[in-house]
């Protein structure tokens, strides 16, 4: 049952955990890397990302022997190394646009959008609330997703380039920062 009050806070969270905002300097940095971010294949990989692993997530999961722990911490791992990407002016990644177009699945579906946190957001959410107030949660955050990768270049523009160095080493501090809370959360015993 469609209820106005879950899909605002499922929207929320959602948007809380993804930070599309945030990952904005990140997003700049791989554009300039790979020439362009195609908008529509990242949004609809990573809608297709989150709504499988709504219901599909823990089954997908447990049938490559891989808890939801282990999971968080692959995702920290990419995360921590885009950081110190971003911080130290190095290239970790290189670019695949030319093979595949796998560059908008990885590092930009995921793991900064449909990340291990959004991943495992979406499995306890099921617990909590109906899976259509999901559904439209992750809908309504797509529309934003795209909306801020089309316009990643006039952003850009308008933060300028010294605006965009100083964003990109703060934001590197924090994906460091989430990435180690994440490998402490799920490796780590819980008296750390």
């Amino acid at each position: 049952m469609f209820i106005f009050k879950e899909v605002i806070s499922v929207t929320l969270i959602l948007f809380s955990v993804i930070d599309i905002l945030g990952s904005l300097p990140v997003l700049i940095d791989l554009r300039k890397k790979v020439g362009k971010i195609e908008a529509e294949r990242a949004t609809f990989a990573s809608g297709l990302l989150m709504i499988t692993f709504l219901f599909l997530g823990e089954r997908i999961l447990k049938l490559f022997g891989v808890d939801v722990a282990s999971f968080a911490v692959a995702g920290a791992l990419i995360i921590f190394l885009i950081g110190l990407e971003m911080i130290l002016g190095r290239t970790i990644f290189k670019s695949e646009l030319e093979a595949d177009g796998a560059a908008h699945i990885v590092p930009i579906a995921f793991p900064l959008i449909a990340g291990a946190g959004t991943l495992t957001t979406l499995i306890s959410l099921r617990a909590e609330y109906q899976t259509v107030n999901i559904l439209v949660g992750i809908v309504l955050n797509l529309v934003l997703i795209y909306v801020v990768l089309k316009s990643s270049e006039w952003l850009e523009d308008r933060i300028g380039p010294g605006g965009l160095n100083v964003l990109r080493k703060i934001f590197g501090i924090i994906l460091l920062a989430i990435a180690i809370k994440l490998i402490k959360t799920n490796l780590l015993p819980a008296n750390f």
